[in-house]
């Protein structure tokens, strides 16, 4: 029998405790889950992928079945076959992103019939937390320690320090 590879896909510009919660439980799921800081064209980043991949990598250090991948400039479906992954989970906090996930799944689908989209919902406790609304949060010097992992709201908030105000959020 072929080993469950899942793909998990995002931004993540940061990653957020929703992102790591998906993360957790969509690792129980399958033999193997690749996690992959992707490129949206719609948006402008703070981190690279590099801060990226080092932030995934060190909320996911004890799950072995997790691998944290590059995944710029690239489809995420195109991702997915270069890794085996025949899952992709993408997750929902409420009824705003089921219109914009359904048509990603659509699109995807369209692409590679093979490949199936899982949904996970979000934990309630979650629901409301978005990168964007984190860094504008961030931006005004609001506490950001329970929206993302301790390591990323320190690295978020020297950033902002610095004087890097032109997110574009």
């Amino acid at each position: 029998m072929s080993e469950k590879i899942g793909l998990y896909a995002g931004s993540f510009d940061p990653i957020t405790n929703g992102h790591v919660d998906i993360i957790r439980r969509a690792s129980k799921l399958f033999d193997k889950l690749i996690v992959a800081p992707m490129t949206n064209t719609s948006k402008k980043y703070l981190f690279t992928y590099d801060e990226k991949k080092t932030f995934i990598e060190e909320e996911i250090k004890d799950l072995p079945n997790v691998k944290v991948v590059n995944g710029k400039d690239e489809l995420t479906i195109k991702l997915a076959k270069r890794y085996g992954a025949t899952f992709l989970v993408r997750s929902m906090r409420n009824a705003d992103d089921f219109g914009y996930e359904s048509g990603v799944s659509s699109i995807n689908k369209a692409l590679d019939d093979d490949i199936e989209t899982i949904f996970l919902i979000s934990d309630t406790k979650y629901s409301t937390i978005s990168s964007s609304m984190i860094k504008e949060v961030a931006k005004f010097n609001g506490d950001i320690t329970k929206f993302v992992p301790k390591h990323v709201a320190t690295e978020l908030t020297k950033r902002l320090q610095k004087g890097n105000r032109s997110l574009e959020i």
